[in-house]
């Protein structure tokens, strides 16, 4: 009875030397990048579409490309889905190349992109930055930068599938050159919450416009919070930013994916709604400054919601809603913006685009 006993309490303390082990490591391991932080342009790309002159009519588009993952039959395991990495390499190179094809046919000016893993478990360590490159992105836009946004160290969950260690970022393509960017890092939750963000940030691009500038800005906001206003305090960082610039006579554009609810009523929209679909919360009025504006890309005629939420395969009773979109300075004039509708089919987001014109 008495080697039971100490049999018992052995592996009882070897647990929790195991528990508490792999704590200290997650804990000791985490990292924040510095903020300010100058990206390398690449301009190894095509050549460039000359120089940038106000009136031009342009186009931007956004997508989240999911890290390759979301085949329109995937559920993710932190949405209440039950899959924690990509089925498998193959599954991710057929992801990334439908998902570069949709980008490709939106015929797009500047091309921001999300989720992009450089090195990772659940991607199977595919660098797939490097696999966009060489699709035909490369024969389209003329420089692209790269901003790291997650570096986790290896999470064991779930147990028989662990979602591993992930490196990822988001990326922006250009045909026109970018002169210059920065990495700029976001308010994140603090504590424990902190391990289940991003290392959050957006960059900023900057293309030259005579002896102005306009200022593209991609981002990516918090999702997994404790009570949302983080992400409130992200946007108005990001705000008070293009404010400056517009001020200073510049022109400004920022997309990407928000983490909200960008037409304030979206499962009524698309006809899916539940007290337990909170994630996506909208963006209050009362922090929008003036001179700003969100541009929330929406068909009336034919609504197509940018997310859908990956807690199972996606069918036509699922949640979805509009998440990604833009936000323009005064002095930029929006001609229209729209959801693609891919049906899924790449990633857990539809891609969106938005014509405008410098003024």
């Amino acid at each position: 009875m008495k080697r039971a006993l100490k049999i018992v309490l052995c592996v009882l303390l070897a647990l929790v030397l195991v528990v508490g082990g792999y704590v200290a490591y997650v804990f000791i391991d985490y990292y924040r990048l510095e903020d300010n932080i100058p990206l390398e342009v690449d301009r190894s790309l095509g050549s460039t579409s000359g120089s940038l002159t106000a009136g031009t009519p342009l186009r931007v588009a956004s997508y989240n490309v999911g890290f390759g993952a979301y085949s329109d039959d995937y559920s993710f395991f932190m949405d209440g889905g039950t899959e924690s990495r990509a089925r498998s390499a193959d599954a991710v190179r057929e992801n990334l190349t439908g998902a570069a094809d949709a980008a490709l046919g939106l015929n797009a000016d500047f091309l921001l992109l999300q989720e992009v893993d450089t090195d990772g478990t659940r991607s199977y360590h595919i660098d797939e930055l490097a696999y966009l490159r060489e699709q035909p992105l490369a024969e389209i836009y003329h420089s692209f930068t790269f901003a790291q946004n997650y570096d986790s160290p290896y999470l064991f969950w779930p147990l028989t599938s662990p979602h591993g260690a992930n490196r990822a970022g988001i990326a922006v393509f250009s045909k026109w050159d970018i002169s210059g960017a920065l990495r700029r890092s976001l308010p994140i939750e603090d504590g424990f919450m902190k391990l289940l963000d991003l290392d959050r940030c957006y960059s900023v691009q900057r293309l030259p416009v005579g002896d102005r500038e306009l200022v593209l800005y991609d981002l990516h906001l918090s999702a997994y919070t404790s009570d949302g206003t983080i992400a409130n305090e992200q946007l108005e960082m990001l705000f008070a930013d293009m404010l400056s610039e517009y001020e200073q006579g510049n022109w400004c554009v920022a997309g990407g994916d928000f983490n909200k609810d960008l037409l304030g009523d979206g499962g009524e929209t698309f006809g899916v709604t539940g007290p337990e679909y909170t994630w996506a919360q909208p963006i209050p009025s009362e922090i929008i400054p003036e001179g700003i504006a969100i541009v929330a890309p929406f068909d009336g005629g034919s609504p197509v919601a940018s997310c859908r939420n990956a807690d199972r395969p996606y069918g036509p009773d699922d949640f979805c809603v509009t998440v990604d979109g833009f936000i323009v300075s005064g002095n930029v004039e929006v001609v229209s913006a729209s959801v693609a509708d891919t049906g899924f089919r790449w990633s857990d987001h539809n891609p969106v685009y938005m014509d405008f014109v410098l003024r």
